[in-house]
């Protein structure tokens, strides 16, 4: 089957080491956030029977969804023929050797593979990056976001720099969820994440806001350039290839921009002046750019 893959944006420093010895699973997205497994035993199975080591209850997921099996030196994932696959880095795997950092993903649920070193380090360190990362999509979630537009906002207002933020969501989100599955929205999700992520600047602060709404902040930008920026993201999300299970998905995208002024006092300011700039772009029709 030809499936899209999804560029991870975000790499934590612990998947740059070699895996040796101990080794756990961390959830980063799904049920259970931050629960560590620790993989002692020689196998591990996954699946939403009462009776798998890793009990995830998902309709998404096989009552024997996957089995772990770690021989001390390395660590296996086997799918157990489930209806809807496992997988290792965005690819579909049947059975497969993974390596300290890769993502596993088991239905709707996402593990991180952690191994060698320092174990409950590396937990600490990737508990701390789930504060800022959304699991997902791999870029930066709405606590950080809203942080950052505290810290910008202050600067701009301070320096009279400009600061312009675009808000934007999937168009008819639900009717890809209700088409083609959760699974297939999730996908969607983080495709146009990483899509998005390399056509903007390194200064600019992209983040899922939630659900499938997303946010850019840009510094130093003004209107008229962050509406410009905005039209050259709706056109490249609508010219996107989606795929998922060889099922093309049609995705558009609206869009909202708005600049900080002397009005704008605070962060729930700016981004409610965004989020109507937004919701207007919907109103006039959806795929579109509204300033």
């Amino acid at each position: 089957m030809a499936r899209g893959k999804t560029v991870v944006t975000v790499i934590s420093k612990i998947s740059e080491r070699q895996s040796t010895g101990e080794s756990a699973l961390v959830v980063i997205y799904g049920m259970d956030l931050g629960r560590k497994y620790d993989l002692t035993k020689p196998q591990f199975s996954i699946g939403r029977s009462s009776k798998c080591d890793i009990q995830i209850d998902q309709e998404s997921i096989s009552r024997n969804h996957a089995v772990l099996v770690n021989d001390g030196k390395r660590v296996r994932v086997r799918d157990l023929g489930s209806t809807n696959g496992t997988y290792v880095n965005d690819a579909p795997v049947k059975d497969v050797e993974v390596h300290n950092g890769d993502f596993i993903k088991i239905g709707r649920t996402i593990f991180k593979f952690i191994a060698g070193g320092n174990i409950e380090s590396d937990y600490h360190e990737e508990i701390y990056r789930l504060t800022t990362v959304d699991g997902l999509t791999q870029i930066f979630n709405k606590r950080y976001f809203t942080e950052n537009v505290d810290r910008e906002l202050s600067r701009a207002h301070r320096y009279g720099r400009a600061l312009t933020m675009i808000m934007f969501d999937i168009d008819h989100f639900k009717t890809i969820n209700d088409s083609f599955g959760h699974l297939a929205g999730d996908h969607v999700l983080k495709l146009l994440a990483s899509v998005v992520r390399t056509h903007i600047r390194r200064e600019d602060v992209f983040a899922r806001y939630g659900g499938e709404e997303f946010s850019i902040l840009l510094p130093e930008v003004g209107l008229k350039s962050a509406a410009g920026t905005a039209e050259k993201i709706r056109k490249l999300v609508e010219g996107h290839r989606f795929v998922f299970e060889e099922e093309p998905i049609p995705v558009t995208i609206s869009l909202g921009c708005a600049a900080v002024t002397q009005d704008t006092q605070d962060t729930t300011a700016l981004i409610k002046a965004a989020d109507e700039r937004l919701y207007a772009a919907k109103h006039a029709g959806r795929n579109q750019v509204a300033a």
